[in-house]
């Protein structure tokens, strides 16, 4: 009886945080994944990728069981002029046609605490895969969905991406470092009928 009753405790508490896990799709819609670099030394330039699709593991009690995949197509790059974009895709920069895609995979969430916490993961883009921490902040949470702020910042050369132009009068046309802000949104998928 005491065996019964031990494996049926068991079960009951499998059930109930399988009831609270869920696999969230990053909506691309309302999301978008965004960065600004430095220009000519005067001020910052912004850009987005516009394609991109993802996974958020999600139990709201369990933050360090949380994970999230993510895969960004690097020919979507738009900072607003087609002929930069283009310079961009080139092998200078992404080398899209070479490395069609940017990818991170979480590995762990650390000091979670009121909404806020440290992402930690495997970031790969331009064929070269470096650990990140993202500042993750928690924005809210409904029935059908989450939604999450993530920044970091990285030195494109740490990537392969060393592209520069030196300017007439000294300086550099281009920064170093990259700014990354995220905005994302992940729905539960609907059941399927």
């Amino acid at each position: 009886m005491k065996n019964t009753t031990t494996w049926l405790a068991a079960v009951l508490t499998l059930t109930a945080w399988t009831a609270q896990a869920a696999t969230y799709e990053i909506d691309a819609v309302h999301s978008e994944v965004g960065f600004k670099i430095r220009h000519m030394m005067l001020g910052k330039t912004s850009g987005k990728f516009t394609g991109f699709t993802g996974t958020v593991e999600y139990d709201a009690k369990k933050p360090q069981s949380w994970a999230t995949k993510a895969v960004i197509d690097a020919s979507t790059i738009n900072t607003n002029n087609e002929k930069r974009d283009g310079h961009l895709k080139s092998p200078d920069f992404f080398d899209v046609a070479k490395y069609p895609t940017i990818e991170f995979a979480s590995t762990k969430v650390v000091g979670w605490k009121d909404g806020k916490g440290k992402l930690q993961g495997k970031f790969t883009m331009h064929g070269v895969t470096k650990d990140v921490t993202l500042e993750l902040e928690q924005n809210g949470e409904t029935e059908k969905g989450i939604g999450f702020t993530a920044k970091t910042r990285l030195d494109r050369r740490d990537y392969g991406i060393v592209y520069n132009k030196v300017l007439d009068k000294g300086g550099v046309a281009l920064g170093t470092d990259v700014e990354i802000v995220l905005e994302i949104e992940a729905l539960k998928p609907e059941p399927k009928k």
